[in-house]
């Protein structure tokens, strides 16, 4: 039984909204969406299971639609539905009144339920939130019924304190042959072939380092077996620039250019200035933002001060004790950071 896994969607998010690339994002989402359904059909994968968060916010009855078309260009395949703690199902929700079509199961109940798959011998067990946050581990206790032959998988949505706690021990113990996780966005194994987060289908925001898309496995005789499956439209990509006394601005952007330029220009990057610079060089940071998809510049340099000239020529004044109480110490991460900002506030004084 071969199955695709896929969580938090987020369809309808607008990432880094205000910035150039933001409303292509909304609609990558849409297009991503498409592809990984007709992967599915590719793949004549026989279940797609959606472990919540296919959209942002409360859905709308036009979304559904759309998104039912989807499914039915894969009649052949079974598609498992909940909902997450960002698509939660509110009291006038339409995810619970809108006519699916026959080959989607949802698993809208507010404790466990199961949707058993007799042809293929598969059962599938879940829940779904009612509200943005549920702090009960409500997964320790839910077991499968054991019956011969029958695969069971469990459909998941949680892991940090605020949203269904998860206790990974007990819920290696719990028996399932699979758990398809979501809401942590980062993919990655959590009981070995047993058990995974797929992550976020796209990167949403610039905490979503690292690679995106979904969760290929296949269930049999012999037990389960995963793999991740890049497919993400773009990147975030933290860049780290080491500056020196001989640099300024324009060698500086010259420098982000090539990274850029190395890393692919579609995907979204994160500059962070590090090294020593001339202590009269101060960077123009708003032209850094213009050379790329460029959503966050942090400038950590410090001015290469010749500390020892510095006290010399400020002997006997607030400037040179300063200096001095800092020099004839071993300095800490934090107290070297205290003698930079404090000569640079001093100098600036004077």
């Amino acid at each position: 039984m071969k199955f695709i896994h896929i969580a938090d969607v987020h369809l309808g998010a607008v990432p880094d909204k205000g910035y150039p690339w933001s409303e292509e994002r909304e609609k990558e989402i849409w297009r991503s969406f498409q592809k990984v359904i007709r992967q599915v059909g590719r793949a004549e994968a026989d279940l797609l299971l959606i472990a919540g968060d296919l959209f942002h916010r409360q859905p709308l009855k036009r979304e559904l639609k759309e998104v039912n078309y989807l499914f039915s260009t894969i009649p052949d395949t079974k598609v498992i539905l909940m909902a997450g703690n960002h698509d939660y199902l509110k009291k006038d929700s339409f995810y619970q009144r809108f006519p699916w079509n026959p080959n989607v199961y949802c698993l809208w109940g507010r404790e466990c339920g199961r949707v058993c798959l007799e042809d293929l011998d598969t059962c599938i067990y879940g829940l779904s939130y009612y509200s943005q946050e549920i702090r009960e581990p409500v997964y320790d206790l839910i077991r499968p019924v054991r019956t011969e032959g029958c695969t069971n998988i469990l459909l998941a949505h949680g892991g940090d304190e605020h949203h269904i706690p998860i206790h990974r021990e007990l819920l290696k113990a719990a028996g399932f042959d699979y758990v398809a996780l979501g809401h942590i966005h980062k993919p990655g194994k959590v009981l070995g072939h047993r058990g995974a987060y797929a992550g976020a289908l796209e990167p949403l925001d610039r905490n979503d380092t690292g690679p995106h898309g979904y969760i290929l496995g296949e269930c049999g005789s012999s037990g389960t077996t995963i793999q991740f499956v890049p497919f993400a439209c773009r990147s975030y990509i933290p860049l780290i620039i080491t500056v020196s006394e001989e640099d300024t601005q324009l060698s500086v952007e010259a420098k982000i250019r090539c990274e850029i330029q190395e890393n692919g220009r579609d995907n979204i990057f994160q500059i962070f200035l590090e090294g020593f610079r001339d202590p009269d060089l101060e960077f123009v940071l708003p032209d850094l933002y213009k050379l790329g998809n460029i959503v966050e510049v942090l400038d950590d340099t410090q001015p290469d001060y010749d500390f020892q000239a510095i006290r010399e020529k400020y002997g006997g004044s607030l400037i040179g004790e300063y200096v001095a109480h800092f020099m004839e110490k071993d300095r800490t991460i934090i107290e070297n950071k205290a003698l930079y900002y404090g000569l640079r506030a001093l100098l600036g004084e004077e």
